[in-house]
């Protein structure tokens, strides 16, 4: 009968820590708790030339990035309540929801029902893989010269011809867009090249017409866990900041013009946090935009 003990396992090494999903410190210095600055900005801000009543902001990109979700958080982040101004998918789809070209004015909280901020935003039709689908490049470039009329319905097949009822011979400097913002999510898949290339296009007829760029990061909340449990870990983020590394280097925008924003989706209350991300953005647009007024 043997009565020796057995020898004992030996005991596992330990397993190294998975790396930290967040940087230590943030790559950009973001004023969080002290949005009254921006607010106060945005809300004073004034056109300087007379023949220009309003900045005018267009906002492209692929569909279902959040474009006219932005301008619904926008209207909510200025009026201190919610509200609805723009009409939003609350659908994934690979489908535009938006197809009139419209312009969504933003009302000021008190005071006169129509008075409303110096600035708009314009809204139009996602871009989408392949030719013949989503907005037609050559419908962004007239849009950018203020060729497009107010609910002109976009043409995926056929862009907008001098013919067309839709089409303004003679914009002011007022129909001109003044910045021009790419919106992508961080939650979707790698931006194919057809798309890639629709934004390349665009950018460099921005370009040529002296049009300030900036873009968007949309849905970080999505995108990381670490930023949905807190939102001030947007900027250290390392799948965020890999995201817009990325997107620079594809569509050509610096990092310094790309700002990460969470539109207003689920809340049925408003955020200083989200409320401070949209104005940091929001006041970036007004200031590229009032640049290049103030240049033409």
């Amino acid at each position: 009968m043997g009565g020796g003990s057995s020898t004992p396992a030996p005991t596992p090494p330990p397993q190294p820590r998975p790396p930290s999903p967040t940087l230590g410190e943030p790559w950009w210095d973001i004023k969080w708790g002290n949005k009254e600055e921006d607010l106060q900005y945005v809300k004073e801000y004034q056109p300087e030339r007379d023949d220009i009543r309003h900045l005018r902001i267009l906002l492209y990109g692929p569909v279902g990035a959040g474009k006219s979700s932005f301008i619904n958080s926008v209207s909510i982040v200025l009026r201190g309540r919610m509200s609805i101004p723009a009409a939003a998918s609350a659908t994934t789809s690979d489908k535009s929801f938006t197809r009139r070209y419209e312009t969504h004015y933003i009302r000021k909280e008190k005071g006169n029902p129509q008075t409303f901020y110096p600035f708009v935003f314009n809204d139009i039709m996602g871009l989408e893989e392949g030719s013949g689908s989503g907005v037609h490049p050559d419908d962004i470039k007239l849009t950018m010269k203020g060729h497009v009329r107010e609910k002109y319905k976009f043409n995926p097949v056929s862009p907008l011809s001098s013919e067309d009822p839709g089409y303004n011979p003679e914009p002011s400097a007022d129909d001109k867009v003044h910045v021009l913002v790419c919106v992508f999510s961080a939650n979707s898949a790698e931006t194919t090249e057809s798309v890639l290339q629709k934004m390349a296009d665009i950018r460099q007829a921005a370009s040529d017409l002296g049009i300030p760029q900036m873009a968007m990061m949309t849905k970080i909340d999505e995108a990381c866990g670490e930023t949905e449990k807190n939102l001030r870990n947007v900027y250290k983020s390392k799948h965020l900041k890999k995201k817009m590394k990325d997107f620079s280097a594809a569509v050509g925008i610096p990092m310094n013009c790309i700002f990460p924003v969470k539109n207003y989706s689920e809340e049925i209350d408003i955020s200083d946090d989200v409320d401070s991300l949209i104005l940091s953005a929001l006041r970036r647009m007004i200031d590229f935009g009032d640049d290049f007024i103030n240049k033409i």
